[in-house]
């Protein structure tokens, strides 16, 4: 199974979340870079609410690849308290490194979004995005953030994960819509035909034409 690019996997997944379409508080989060595409079409699809939701992994220092938490641009944030137990991480050095990170997201924001104001998700049913997922790591991270903003239910949708992958975290959320779940699984771009990278312009346009989209019932 392929996708010809991103834009054709958010209309591959608007046919499996139909039963989404009319909920009330419904809305859309797409993940940088490449998920914001893929909502899109979701979004449009079913007149909801856009937006990006950005957050960023809390790294160990001199670890970059090992992090102990996740933090979402409104300061909700998810703490590993084994990881941060084991790399011997003070209560100082949490609290810097996520106002480092939460410093970085609203830079990332004004980047993406300029001036336009930010969608709460509480008490939404929101439709979370992305353009594959490998090991679920980041998408776990984001979900546990996500969580401390109050909304009504969490449903991932993506075009595609591994199958151990969409298992355990099926359990994580309120509903995983994913359309294929390949045993042999070596990076999500194998599974597009097009899969270029999303230039910071691009998604700025998708979230100004987005904000035109008036909300039907």
């Amino acid at each position: 199974m392929l996708f010809r690019d991103r834009g054709d996997a958010g209309l591959q997944l608007v046919q499996r979340l139909l039963p989404y379409a009319f909920s009330e508080n419904l809305l859309v989060l797409g993940i940088p870079r490449g998920g914001v595409v893929v909502a899109a079409e979701i979004a449009e699809a079913f007149k909801a609410p856009l937006d990006l939701f950005l957050s960023r992994k809390l790294r160990v220092p001199q670890q970059n690849e090992l992090a102990f938490g996740a933090v979402a641009e409104n300061g909700n944030r998810y703490l590993d308290q084994q990881i941060i137990n084991s790399a011997g991480l003070t209560e100082s050095q949490v609290e810097q490194i996520t106002a480092d990170t939460i410093e970085m997201l609203g830079q990332d924001s004004k980047t993406y979004r300029h001036d336009a104001r930010r969608e709460s998700p509480s008490g939404q049913t929101v439709i979370l995005v992305d353009d594959g997922i490998a090991t679920g790591a980041s998408i776990l991270a984001a979900v546990r953030a996500l969580i401390e903003s109050r909304p009504a239910a969490i449903v991932v949708a993506v075009p595609v994960a591994p199958r151990a992958t969409h298992d355990w975290l099926k359990k994580q959320v309120d509903d995983l819509v994913c359309l294929y779940t390949p045993s042999d699984f070596y990076a999500v771009s194998q599974f597009y035909e097009r899969f270029p990278e999303v230039p910071t312009q691009e998604i700025a346009h998708i979230l100004a034409r987005a904000g035109r989209t008036p909300r039907c019932r």
